[in-house]
């Protein structure tokens, strides 16, 4: 069965770094094209960042642009989202989405606050 497990959330200061990372299996992943969603608390789930199967092509939401940079390893079925410059903004629980069948990740939670 298809799988999105996502890792690397936690508690950072703002202006400080996280990697998230989204292992999937039960797919043929580098034919498809991936993303990362968002939702923080009473709000809606929004669009991060996507990219396209082979990773040519990336786009992203005008408030993380320049402080995120989604990518992928089609040989470890892994895309990774790398967050920089942290703002408490950034606090929500971070998914992963394959357009294969529009699958879901758990879930993990990114929260910026000194």
């Amino acid at each position: 069965q298809v799988q999105l497990v996502e890792s690397g959330g936690g508690l950072v200061q703002p202006g400080g770094s996280l990697r998230l990372s989204c292992t999937a299996s039960g797919f043929t992943f580098s034919s498809y094209g991936m993303r990362w969603f968002r939702q923080a608390p009473g709000k809606a789930r929004e669009p991060v960042a996507s990219i396209s199967s082979a990773g040519g092509s990336t786009n992203y939401v005008d408030s993380v642009k320049g402080r995120f940079a989604i990518s992928r390893d089609n040989v470890k079925n892994t895309v990774y989202l790398q967050m920089n410059n942290l703002k408490p903004e950034d606090t929500a629980v971070y998914y992963c989405y394959t357009s294969f069948g529009g699958y879901w990740g758990q879930g993990t939670q990114v929260t910026v606050s000194s």
